[in-house]
C-alpha cells in the first residue's frame, strides 16, 4: 500500500493540476479517522524534534505554497503546535524590503535557513520568484527562467549539509478560494485577512496555475520533493501535511550524540551534603 507522501509527491517534467482533484481524501475516509492519525502525528513530531534539537547535527526545511486563501497560516498553526519554539522558525516572506531586493533573489532565504538542529517554516519562499515576478512581468523571462536550476542547485547544497526539505503546495479549486474570500469578507472577524489584492490576483488564477505547474514539475527533485496537498477539506490538509512531516522525522532518526561522563563519581558528589560541592 503506498504511502500518502508516495501518493502525493510530485514526479515527471510535466504537470496538469486540473488532473489532481483538490477535494480528494487518499488514504482518509472522514474528519474523524484523520483527527486521531493527526493527534499521534503531532506526538511522534514532538518526541523527533525534541531529539532532533538534541543532536545538533542536522535540520528540517518545510516549505509551504499555494493560491490566496489555500491555508498556508492555517496548516502552519496546526503542525506548529507540534514543536518546541526554541527549536523552531516560521518565516513569512511578503515583497522583498530594498535592502533584499537589492541583493540576489536567494540572499534573504539563505539567511533564514535552518541552522543544525533547528525545523524552519516558509511561508511563501524563494519559489516567489518564479511565481509573482512571472505572473506580474516583473522580469524579463531569460531571468526567471534560469531560476529553476538555481534553486534547485541552492536546495541541493542545503541537502549537502544536513537539511531535508519537503515542500508542500496547498491545492484548492478555483470555487473553494471564491468562498474562503467571501467568508473573509462576511466575518468582521477575519477582515484583517482580506485584501483587495487578493481579488486582483484571483483575476490572475490560470497564469498563477501556469507557474505553479512549472516549478512543481521542475524543482521536485529527489532530495527535495514537492508534495500536492488537496486542501479544499482542512481536516485533511492538515493530517496529510503531519502524516508527511512525521514519517520524514522517523526516517531522519534523529539521535543525541553520546555524551561520555563518570555517572559514579556525579552521583556520589550529587549525594555529599551541599550536593555540588
Amino acid at each position: 500500500m503506498k504511502s500518502i507522501a508516495d501518493r502525493l509527491r510530485v514526479r515527471g517534467r510535466h504537470l496538469s493540476l486540473s488532473k489532481w482533484d483538490a477535494g480528494s481524501t487518499p488514504g482518509f475516509h472522514d474528519k474523524k479517522q484523520a483527527a486521531e492519525q493527526l493527534a499521534k502525528n503531532l506526538e511522534t513530531m514532538d518526541a523527533l524534534q525534541y531529539l532532533l534539537y538534541a543532536e545538533g547535527r542536522r535540520s528540517l526545511l518545510l516549505v509551504f505554497q499555494g493560491m490566496d486563501a489555500a491555508g498556508k497560516d492555517g496548516v502552519i498553526r496546526k503542525v506548529a503546535t507540534a514543536f518546541n519554539p526554541q527549536g523552531c522558525r516560521a518565516w513569512s516572506f511578503k515583497v522583498p524590503t530594498p535592502r533584499e531586493a537589492a541583493h540576489d533573489f536567494l540572499w534573504r532565504i539563505h539567511r533564514a535557513a535552518p541552522a543544525k538542529g533547528e525545523i524552519t517554516i516558509f511561508n511563501r519562499s524563494h519559489y516567489e520568484d518564479v511565481l509573482v515576478v512571472r505572473v506580474h512581468d516583473l522580469v524579463p523571462k531569460s531571468v526567471w527562467s534560469e531560476r529553476y536550476e538555481i534553486i534547485n542547485e541552492f536546495e541541493k547544497r542545503l541537502v549537502e549539509h544536513g537539511t531535508t526539505i519537503l515542500k508542500f503546495y496547498l491545492h484548492i479549486d478555483r470555487d473553494e478560494q471564491l468562498e474562503r474570500i467571501q467568508a473573509r469578507l462576511d466575518d468582521p472577524s477575519k477582515h484583517w485577512k482580506f485584501s483587495e489584492a487578493d481579488l486582483n490576483e484571483r483575476a490572475r488564477w490560470d497564469d498563477y496555475q501556469a507557474a505553479f505547474e512549472d516549478l512543481l514539475a521542475r524543482c521536485s527533485t529527489k532530495h527535495a520533493p514537492w508534495f500536492v496537498i488537496p486542501a479544499n477539506h482542512k481536516w485533511y490538509r492538515d493530517v496529510a501535511v503531519s502524516e508527511i512531516v512525521a514519517r520524514a522525522l522517523e526516517e531522519m532518526d534523529p539521535h543525541p550524540i553520546p555524551v561520555k561522563l563518570d555517572v559514579k563519581r556525579l552521583r556520589a558528589r550529587l549525594s555529599r551534603k551541599g550536593a555540588g560541592s
